[in-house]
């Protein structure tokens, strides 16, 4: 069953009030997948406790849908980026814990606490702060600890980690639930660095423990180390591409059978024929071969989809591949559909299976020069989500 959202939700800055129809250009998210994919890769984490990585609006999907429908799929734990995020998490009936992965800044301290979300400690100087704003509130806070083995982004470097973590054991109102670290590459083929990195928290587990410190969550492996380093896995994994129905790489195999839950359609607006040698679109990048018939799509690079892509790019018309042509605008697009004449109305689809044929996130990426992380979470506001699947709906507003 396909379910559009009106203004009647507030978590909804997407959606289009009931009295207008929708674009004719909109993503539409498989929700069905996303369960497909947390299944696969439950079975593949081996008895490891699953923590869905929703950053970006679960990457470009939605973040509420997708997060109320693996709630509804007793998924473990969430992880985001920012706060903000898992407020909206949290107001939407959302009780599973939720790990802000992202640094933290001391005044937004109080809100984590307020909301029982687990926060990342990255030094010592910020467990402090937790420490000291959840005494003077009488609470506890549930803190993991980020130990930096070589992203050089946040976190206590290896060498004093077990300095680092013996004494935020030591702060009051603190409850350490949770020990971490990042993999700067995990998808291979050269995995000399991402074993580098296993060995340097393995260690300082082992470390911890001989002080008689343990984690009940020790977690390293995302949607690649999932994939490809079994010893990684520990007792959580972080996947999050791999909900989206992705692998992590390019060249990585779907050996899991992930299911892709996002699909990007359009319909043509406008269609004629077009002479040979006739340029079409900003700067005349691009001259028809032959006489033919163009089509304009009402979609460009206002909706996330790269402008990199001119000249570059296909879609997808009735099972065959279409190559769009001249630069993209902003809000419009050109197809050059050779001797094929279609009306006006007729779905295109930008990203997604139509037929035999399927156009990936990674082909997009492999295009753009870019990587599919990116295409998916690209997509602007203003293009409307259309949701297939049930147990999405909030409980509570």
């Amino acid at each position: 069953m396909a379910l559009m959202n009106d203004m009647h939700d507030p978590h909804a800055g997407y959606r289009l009030p009931a009295l207008f129809r929708q674009r004719p250009t909109y993503l539409h998210v498989d929700l069905d997948a996303t369960a497909h994919n947390l299944a696969q890769l439950r079975e593949r984490a081996a008895g490891a406790q699953v923590m869905a990585i929703l950053k970006a609006n679960a990457y470009g999907h939605g973040l509420l849908p997708v997060a109320l429908r693996l709630a509804h799929e007793g998924v473990d734990f969430y992880g985001v980026a920012f706060l903000e995020e898992a407020v909206q998490m949290r107001h939407a009936g959302i009780e599973s814990p939720i790990l802000i992965l992202g640094g933290l800044v001391g005044y937004q301290t109080k809100h984590f606490i307020d909301y029982h979300l687990d926060i990342t400690a990255s030094s010592l100087y910020k467990a402090q702060q937790i420490s000291e704003e959840a005494s003077r509130l009488g609470r506890t806070a549930r803190v993991h600890l980020k130990i930096d083995t070589g992203m050089n982004r946040i976190g206590v470097r290896a060498s004093g980690a077990v300095d680092f973590a013996l004494s935020v054991a030591k702060l009051p109102h603190i409850e350490l639930v949770g020990i971490f670290s990042h993999f700067v590459r995990a998808q291979g083929p050269d995995m000399s660095l991402a074993d580098e990195q296993l060995e340097q928290f393995t260690d300082v587990l082992d470390g911890c423990k001989k002080q008689g410190l343990e984690f009940p969550y020790v977690h390293m492996a995302n949607s690649s180390a999932l994939f490809n380093i079994p010893d990684a896995r520990f007792n959580m994994v972080r996947p999050g591409i791999s909900l989206a129905g992705y692998p992590p790489g390019a060249h990585l195999d779907n050996g899991l059978g992930l299911r892709p839950a996002m699909a990007m359609r359009t319909e043509i607006v406008y269609f004629k024929g077009i002479r040979k040698g006739t340029g079409v679109g900003y700067m005349h990048t691009w001259n028809a071969p032959e006489d033919g018939w163009l089509a304009t799509l009402p979609m460009g690079y206002g909706d996330g989809y790269p402008r990199i892509l001119s000249n570059r790019g296909e879609v997808l018309i009735r099972g065959k591949r279409y190559p769009i042509v001249g630069n993209i605008s902003m809000d419009q697009m050109m197809v050059f559909t050779g001797q094929d004449q279609f009306a006006v109305g007729e779905p295109v689809t930008l990203l997604g299976r139509d037929g035999d044929e399927f156009i990936g996130a990674w082909e997009l990426a492999t295009r753009a020069d870019t990587i599919a992380y990116e295409i998916l979470c690209g997509w602007t506001p203003r293009v409307p989500r259309i949701y297939e699947g049930e147990g999405w709906k909030p409980t509570t507003i």
